[in-house]
């Protein structure tokens, strides 16, 4: 069943690590339905920008909305079960169980929802993305890849209206990237929102609905993946010499040809 649509509102927004603006003047309007995917050389404030949409960062300057309310007017636990984190570079402080790792992610709902609807949230997210062959092995155990499978698994048991992605795919093989891809975009078509951040800039292509590119803090592109990944923008942004690869019929999925640094002027 599609879900009721979603708005974030992100304006005028900006963020400061001591004298150093991170984000500066940040607009943006997003929708549920669409994957968004936040690109930008190192150190342009896409993990910061998540972090405040996420609602554990307080921007200095700048409003949030979800659906039109303040999102730090709304209480913790009501923020985690419409908007799911999966940070970069999450910890796993000590040897849980998959199962019951994934079962974090039910959280939010504690007294909202039964024991049963919990169990077979978690069990659609292990299935998803294939881990349950690993319900009972503890986390530690596992590989980095197959704990980024996990962590995912976990974000999505809480099957919330939005779901945020710092970079996801580390740690993948290219089959698992993939799948992780498709899933995320499977959400999206029935009526979730994605937002994400990445460096791989032909999954981006393939996958996103509108790409984002922050360049020292600022918007420098926003719009469909063709039109915010121009060669001139990629120049720009990552000194890189890049074109578009796609076939007349659009049957086969674009790909982005990097031919090397850009020569400077």
């Amino acid at each position: 069943m599609t879900r009721p649509s979603s708005t974030l509102k992100i304006a005028n927004l900006q963020f400061r690590r001591g004298s150093r603006v991170v984000l500066d003047a940040i607009d943006l309007q997003l929708q549920t339905g669409e994957v968004t995917a936040v690109l930008g050389p190192n150190g342009a404030g896409k993990s910061t920008l998540l972090s405040c949409i996420a609602g554990l960062l307080r921007p200095e300057r700048g409003a949030i909305e979800l659906d039109g309310t303040s999102l730090f007017s709304l209480p913790a636990m009501q923020r985690a079960r419409r908007i799911a984190f999966l940070p970069q570079t999450p910890e796993i402080a000590w040897a849980v169980d998959v199962q019951t790792l994934v079962g974090l992610g039910r959280i939010p709902f504690h007294g909202l929802s039964s024991d049963e609807e919990d169990r077979a949230a978690v069990a659609r997210a292990m299935a998803k993305t294939e881990v349950a062959q690993w319900a009972d092995r503890a986390v530690t155990t596992l590989s980095g890849g197959e704990r980024a499978r996990v962590l995912l698994a976990r974000v999505l048991a809480g099957e919330s209206d939005w779901i945020l992605a710092d970079e996801p795919f580390t740690g993948l093989d290219p089959s698992h990237q993939f799948e992780a891809a498709e899933l995320l975009r499977s959400i999206a078509d029935h009526g979730g929102g994605v937002i994400l951040t990445i460096h791989d800039l032909t999954l981006a292509a393939r996958i996103a609905d509108r790409v984002v590119i922050l360049d020292g803090g600022r918007v420098v592109a926003d719009g469909p993946p063709q039109a915010a990944l121009t060669p001139q923008i990629l120049r720009d942004v990552y000194n890189i010499d890049a074109q578009w690869l796609t076939d007349d019929t659009g049957a086969t999925p674009p790909l982005i040809a990097i031919h090397g640094r850009a020569a400077r002027g």
